[in-house]
């Protein structure tokens, strides 16, 4: 008898087997990994069981996601963006860990460009901008001094119907936590829901190996953000949380971009303070900055800020 764990560890070496041959990059976004496959022609072709198979921390390079490197005009959702932004010359082609596809990773994007930069395929000074494709549309990348920042649009409630409440639209229950926690979803481009807990001690106490259930779900699963505020919440004008988080199709990661946007947001609605524009999020794998920008219409963007950083670069053998 064949156990699953057998046939499931045989897909995945045949997977690798089918991929020898390509080269790839690594690199992270504090602490978050990518595996960086640069497809500038769009002809490989990368199923969801090559993906999980090159992200598998065994018997593949191991990293939270993968990242596809394609001019945008070899893609359907990259034409469609090129016809009304030229401007927008590459495509970010992001996969979970587990394959399916995603709208867009914040760190990945930082990582996206510093790759692009690196490689020479585009020319980007500090304080030089740059528009890319993604899932999820347009995002505007700024180089700084010491890493980019990423215009991740405007942040919006998954469920409208809600968004007078401003407090909570769900119930998490999450292991090593003794009752179901309320919670409040919101999207960065993607879907998250933003638990608030009381002390770092209980932050440290929640089991990640499995994930959270959320209800109600939403329709397309949803990342899980846990998020401690720093007492006092402000200091020097900026407000400051610790947060750790459950990538949906992942699982834990040492950070998580749009999740930390997602942080700052609920935890400015639930203080009340709309004048708090610049945030702090402190994750495993580092810190970034996240800046809220209001615009004429009422909406606001937010902008998310860090380092990008490029490990290695390898051939499947």
């Amino acid at each position: 008898m064949t156990l699953p764990i057998a046939r499931d560890l045989d897909r995945l070496r045949t997977a690798l087997d089918q991929l020898s041959g390509l080269t790839y990059t690594k690199g992270h976004g504090t602490g978050n990994d990518f595996v960086l496959v640069a497809d500038l022609d769009g002809e490989t072709e990368l199923s969801p069981d090559h993906v999980e198979a090159l992200c598998d921390r065994h018997l593949g390079v191991g990293a939270d996601g993968l990242i596809r490197v394609v001019e945008s005009r070899h893609l359907i959702e990259g034409r469609d963006l090129l016809a009304e932004h030229p401007e927008a010359t590459w495509f970010m082609d992001y996969r979970n860990a587990d394959g399916s596809l995603s709208e867009i990773c914040g760190n990945g994007v930082r990582v996206f460009v510093h790759y692009l930069r690196r490689r020479g395929l585009v020319h980007l000074e500090p304080g030089q901008a740059l528009t890319i494709g993604t899932r999820a549309g347009l995002r505007t990348v700024d180089r700084l001094a010491d890493g980019y920042s990423v215009d991740m649009g405007p942040w919006s409630y998954l469920d409208p119907e809600l968004a007078e409440e401003r407090a909570s639209d769900s119930l998490v229950l999450a292991a090593g936590l003794a009752d179901p926690r309320p919670a409040l979803s919101l999207s960065l481009g993607n879907p998250h829901t933003v638990v608030a807990l009381s002390e770092e001690a209980e932050l440290q106490e929640v089991d990640l190996t499995r994930a959270p259930n959320v209800d109600p779900v939403p329709p397309n699963g949803s990342n899980v953000e846990f998020v401690v505020p720093a007492d006092p919440l402000f200091y020097e004008g900026v407000g400051r949380v610790q947060m750790r988080v459950h990538e949906r199709g992942v699982g834990e990661t040492l950070s998580c971009g749009t999740g930390a946007c997602a942080a700052a947001t609920a935890v400015r609605l639930w203080a009340g303070d709309q004048d708090a524009l610049r945030w702090s999020v402190g994750l495993p794998g580092g810190t970034l900055g996240v800046e809220f920008r209001p615009q004429p219409d009422g909406s606001e963007r937010v902008v998310l800020s860090g380092p990008a950083v490029l490990v290695s670069d390898g051939t499947v053998v």
